[in-house]
């Protein structure tokens, strides 16, 4: 099944995945992870895109972030590919793409949604079987979220920022279901959405995509058109 156009719309939040070519690898040691997280910052405040979460994976990326513009996310991630690609070509002198050839993108339902892909970005390396707990690992968010030192580039949405008044407050209670593994079916709602680049949300909210943008952004069921 092809692809939806993807969706980009300013003010909304986005999942946003970019895997290595062939699913090869797209770090190779840790200055590339620090590189990396360079340049994101550089592009989000240069795009005037918010990092909500993220995780960097061996060979894939995983971002929640909102644009504030339209075409911000484009923008960002043209952006840091284009400085992260130089990097790694010239470090370990090879040629050729880096990255699969389009990154894949989603927008999220803030009300039922965001505090899960936060949830999913950063347990990601739990799921993978390399740490026990999220904060374990160096290369996500998890740890700005879960031990806060005010040392981190993230913009918390407002959706995160109401589960308490202070950093600890917010951490304590962030914790708490951290710890709990997300549902078979929010995973699996959350792959198909960002594997087909649809929208993660109710009904509702896809039809107000819809309407705001005046095209389909829904998948249409599998099967054979009726006939006239």
């Amino acid at each position: 099944m092809p692809r939806l156009p993807r969706v980009m719309s300013s003010g909304f939040p986005q999942h946003v995945v970019q895997r290595g070519n062939n699913c090869e690898p797209c770090f190779f040691a840790e200055p590339d992870y620090w590189t990396y997280l360079h340049w994101l910052e550089r592009a989000a405040c240069a795009y005037c895109v918010s990092i909500h979460a993220y995780v960097l994976m061996p060979n894939h990326v995983h971002l929640l972030a909102t644009p504030g513009v339209e075409g911000g996310i484009s923008r960002m991630m043209q952006y840091l590919g284009r400085h992260y690609v130089q990097h790694i070509n010239r470090t370990y002198h090879r040629r050729g793409t880096l990255w699969e050839r389009r990154f894949l993108a989603s927008l999220v339902e803030t009300e039922c949604c965001l505090l899960s892909l936060y949830r999913y970005i950063e347990s990601n390396p739990v799921r993978a079987g390399m740490v026990d707990v999220p904060e374990q690992y160096r290369w996500s968010s998890a740890r700005a979220h879960l031990a806060p030192n005010g040392g981190t580039f993230l913009v918390d949405h407002d959706m995160y920022l109401r589960l308490g008044d202070t950093p600890q407050a917010r951490a304590g209670a962030y914790l708490e279901s951290s710890r709990k593994p997300l549902d078979d079916e929010v995973l699996a709602e959350i792959r198909v959405a960002i594997r087909r680049g649809v929208p993660l949300g109710s009904d509702e909210f896809k039809e107000q995509i819809e309407n705001q943008l005046g095209r389909r952004v829904r998948l249409r069921k599998p099967g054979r058109k009726p006939k006239r």
